[in-house]
């Protein structure tokens, strides 16, 4: 099936003013399908560096394979050859046209000093991760709940809508890789996922870092999936392992660079003293975490804890991929305080107005959910903007001032 990816509309601003356009994400994410689409529309040449012909060429002599290129070019999975940054920009410097290049990678390349270093101010990049929710209801346009958030008119009120019950739960277990989606069964798509992360392991890892204990990834990516919306913390992800610490922080770092596991940084505020200042854990696909886990829909909805942790790991993913579709520019943040108060997310849009969102997996809402929230409201007055309780209901509710109680189901709803 063919998923509507809401990111197309910035891929299309970015080509008509930006010489070099990166997509990256994930493997299997669909950056290939997407940027295959965007050749096809725009009259671009694909090359992938997938391929070993390519790839060798690339490798071997990089100016030249650049130079022969003619007009417009997508070169996918570029992060195998990194050696062609300089001749790109080499290229644009000679001829700046908007949309000259697509790159595509599966691979954090903003953390490679030879494309942060020679393509500045000549690229714009962009993150495709798996499917939104709002993706696979098949919305292709339309609000979304982020810009719901931060509209002036106070959520909708509609007529009750039945409880999602384990139809939500299902949701979390499937995740979002649109291969995963395509098969039928739970025991499929785990299936699928776990040889996911076996080939990844085997392929972009490898050739990527040198590891000296690569078996240690897939546990390690199991330790940090038990461990989703928590506070990340090394030394309990290292405790299983006989490596070091460093050396621990080290495969971290390179799970987080092929967009495996995001790390949320905690909320900082001149106004507020006594915060706790360590960023949160969260694995990228909340399918894969459930696979690699070995969690069926009995044993999520048995297990309540990790059901929470995971359906605030969708939330987050949900939320940070919707605000990816837009120009403006959202900043995601978990807070907590000394005192035990936590908000699992905190958004913040254009360097001004902030929302809370904290996400309850049952259907009863009550005013203590929103102690932290308050804290929140009441220290940063006009600069909060709305708190939001998600939660398993039929209707949207006001619990006073700018607080709002919302059922899950508005987050994959395109229109307001």
């Amino acid at each position: 099936m063919r998923y509507p990816r809401r990111l197309s509309g910035r891929i299309e601003s970015a080509l008509a003013d930006t010489p070099v356009l990166l997509i990256h994400g994930p493997r299997q994410s669909g950056k290939s399908t997407l940027a295959q689409a965007v050749a096809a529309r725009h009259g671009h040449r694909y090359l992938t560096l997938d391929d070993a012909a390519q790839l060798a060429a690339a490798t071997e002599d990089p100016i030249g394979f650049v130079d022969r290129l003619e007009g417009p070019t997508v070169l996918d999975e570029v992060q195998r050859a990194p050696a062609l940054f300089l001749p790109i920009k080499a290229a644009v410097d000679r001829a700046r046209d908007p949309g000259r290049f697509i790159l595509t990678g599966s691979a954090n390349l903003l953390r490679m000093p030879t494309l942060s270093d020679s393509l500045a101010g000549r690229i714009e990049v962009l993150r495709l991760g798996p499917l939104t929710q709002l993706e696979i209801e098949g919305e292709a346009s339309g609000g979304t709940f982020v810009t719901r958030l931060f509209a002036r008119d106070e959520p909708a009120s509609r007529e009750p809508e039945p409880r999602l019950g384990d139809a939500l739960a299902r949701r979390v277990l499937a995740g979002g890789f649109p291969a995963a989606l395509s098969r039928e069964t739970h025991a499929r798509r785990e299936r699928w996922l776990r040889e996911y992360v076996d080939a990844l392991v085997e392929k972009d890892l490898r050739e990527l870092f040198s590891l000296r204990r690569p078996d240690v990834i897939p546990l390690l990516l199991e330790a940090a999936a038990a461990r989703t919306a928590r506070l990340f913390n090394a030394a309990d992800l290292a405790s299983p392992f006989a490596l070091t610490r460093p050396t621990i922080a080290a495969y971290l770092h390179h799970l987080e660079n092929v967009f495996l596991i995001d790390r949320l940084p905690p909320w900082h505020s001149n106004r507020m003293s006594r915060l706790v200042k360590t960023p949160k854990l969260h694995v990228t696909d909340t399918g894969l975490a459930s696979a690699v886990l070995g969690v069926d829909l009995d044993a999520l909805l048995g297990e309540r804890e990790l059901y929470g942790q995971l359906l605030e790991t969708s939330v987050y993913l949900e939320l940070r991929r919707q605000a990816n579709w837009e120009e403006v520019d959202y900043r995601f943040h978990h807070f907590r305080d000394k005192d035990g108060l936590e908000v699992d997310l905190v958004i913040e849009r254009s360097g001004r107005s902030l929302c809370a969102v904290e996400v309850k997996a049952g259907a009863t809402v009550n005013a203590s959910d929103f102690k932290a929230i308050k804290r929140l409201r009441d220290t940063h007055g006009t600069r909060f903007h709305r708190g939001i309780v998600l939660h398993d209901g039929e209707r949207t509710l006001s619990f006073g001032d700018r607080l709002f109680a919302m059922p899950f189901h508005e987050l994959w709803r395109a229109n307001g």
